[in-house]
């Protein structure tokens, strides 16, 4: 069974768990260090000859904009992740658009490829924001990352469906989606193979999870992680003890277990996970002309 490896490029200061106290404005007085972490997971990658799907954020497209064309050009899959990583809920349909617009467009114009994949910041795509699906395919997007079928207290559609499938849209539409995995038990799923969650658990843990998903369930799993995760030096941000403990538990243990998950398993860029799950030609022509 082959699973999707994905990535989420993005600093340590872009992410939710501090939204309430950096500001976006103020992301520029902070150090970069996505730079160097995305290097060492391209080096890791490399090393396994594994290829993922990397979610960029526009931001660091802009900023660092020859790292995203190194990303390209070592056969990953290259994704957009919004440009300013904002909520979805906490804006209009407007503000989605510009943003998917403008986080596409920077990404293009550093790859010279069209990008056909999203996934929402902190999986801001819920029952009162679906019709983000409608704004992405108009925008290009053909397949989504973006509903997690949990309940959480930020994200989430707990009846969404666990495994890859279509989103069916106005018009006769349809969006190719693969939700991060969940194993479900006592009528409740929960999440198993990525971010937080890969660090907080132990790893024979993740790894028992994904052998259930693959063998038990005969569907792929999907893995998610961000740079800032195998960077335990990085700066400590003046927080509430819940974002501490959400963004800096257990930093020194991600790179070991994301290497053993390499040895352990398949992986492969989302777009061929789910071309060769939903078993969908037209699918595959789509994804292909993006990559």
């Amino acid at each position: 069974m082959i699973n999707a490896l994905t990535v989420d490029v993005e600093d340590y200061f872009h992410v939710q768990a501090f939204a309430d106290v950096i500001r976006p404005k103020d992301w520029p007085r902070y150090p970069i260090r996505v730079e160097n972490n995305t290097h060492r997971l391209l080096e890791i990658l490399e090393s396994y000859k594994v290829r993922a799907t990397f979610f960029v954020l526009g931001w660091v497209a802009q900023h660092c904009p020859t790292l995203i064309r190194e990303v390209s050009k070592a056969g990953h899959e290259v994704g957009s992740h919004g440009y300013g990583h904002q909520m979805i809920g906490r804006g209009n349909q407007k503000d989605f658009r510009e943003d998917v617009r403008r986080s596409k467009s920077m990404i293009e114009d550093k790859i010279g490829l069209e990008v056909t994949s999203y996934r929402a910041p902190s999986y801001s795509i819920t029952s009162r924001t679906l019709w983000a699906l409608e704004i992405l395919k108009e925008e290009g997007i053909q397949f989504d990352s973006s509903i997690f079928p949990i309940v959480h207290d930020q994200y989430g559609i707990p009846n969404s469906p666990r495994f890859p499938h279509y989103q069916f849209l106005e018009g006769g539409n349809r969006i190719a989606e693969f939700p991060p995995s969940t194993l479900r038990t006592c009528g409740m799923n929960f999440p198993v193979a990525g971010g937080g969650y890969l660090r907080l658990f132990p790893y024979g843990l993740t790894a028992w999870a994904i052998r259930r998903i693959n063998e038990k369930e005969v569907q792929p799993a999907m893995v998610y992680l961000h740079p800032w995760e195998i960077d335990p030096e990085q700066p400590r941000v003046p927080s509430p003890w819940r974002s501490r403990f959400r963004h800096y538990q257990n930093l020194h243990s991600t790179e070991e277990k994301l290497t053993r998950l390499l040895d352990d398993f398949t992986w492969a860029p989302m777009s061929e996970v789910l071309s060769s799950s939903l078993g969908d030609a037209n699918l595959n022509n789509e994804v292909g002309n993006g990559l």
